[in-house]
């Protein structure tokens, strides 16, 4: 069974999984795959295809549809682009922006009003709490962490000089790491397994495995204790 609002838009060539429920005004473009159990919210967009300005660096070109796993939820106003992958039981929360080619992993939720840009992996089991900015180009492994209204960059330049385009890149933020809330994260760097930023930092460096850091610049504060440690139950 299914439960498509007589106000949403699907386009030909959607292909809606079982008990799949669609709410008024949303738009299902074409290409666009659901699996079974999927909730669209009001006014969501769903494999909307992007328009880049003359300068854009992101890469153009034909993209597959958007591919939405089972059970997963598209809350209220939320737009996912198309080319993106979305595991089962993932949440885009209300009024979150997902551009192309992004990948994200099964259990992960994306907070309200956040951003995901281009060319981004998520993994499993993650949590990007409201309001914050994952970059292009970055990558988050499985069970991270990240608090409200942190920022991440990709670019030392700002949008000047050629060879920039070479060197566009994200951080990379190994699994289980916690990012606390309105942090910076500067373009390339590494964020260790299981490291912890406290909230406000800005980080300009790679980050240990299993280190505290805090303060602006970012420094080593200590390790983080051994009962919080994933691998021992925290």
């Amino acid at each position: 069974m299914r439960d498509v609002h007589p106000t949403a838009i699907v386009e030909a060539g959607v292909e809606l999984g079982a008990d799949v429920e669609i709410g008024p005004y949303a738009v299902v473009r074409a290409g666009t795959v659901l699996g079974d159990g999927v909730t669209v919210g009001e006014h969501a967009v769903l494999g909307k295809r992007p328009k880049l300005g003359p300068k854009s660096v992101a890469k153009g070109g034909d993209l597959p549809g958007l591919v939405v796993g089972a059970g997963s939820t598209i809350s209220t106003h939320a737009i996912v682009y198309a080319g993106t992958v979305l595991g089962e039981r993932v949440i885009i929360g209300d009024q979150a922006f997902v551009r192309e080619r992004c990948t994200i992993g099964s259990g992960t939720v994306i907070g309200r009003g956040v951003t995901v840009e281009n060319d981004t992996v998520i993994g499993e089991g993650c949590r990007v709490q409201s309001q914050s900015y994952i970059t292009a180009k970055s990558l988050l492994e499985d069970d991270v962490f990240i608090a409200p209204c942190v920022v991440t960059t990709n670019d030392n330049f700002m949008g000047r000089t050629e060879r920039r385009h070479a060197l566009l890149r994200g951080p990379t933020i190994r699994r289980g790491a916690r990012i606390g809330g309105a942090v910076c994260l500067c373009p390339g760097i590494e964020i260790g397994e299981e490291a912890f930023i406290g909230a406000g930092a800005v980080v300009t460096k790679d980050v240990p495995a299993g280190t505290v850091m805090v303060g602006v610049p970012a420094r080593v504060l200590r390790d983080v204790p051994e009962d919080e440690l994933r691998r021992n139950g925290g």
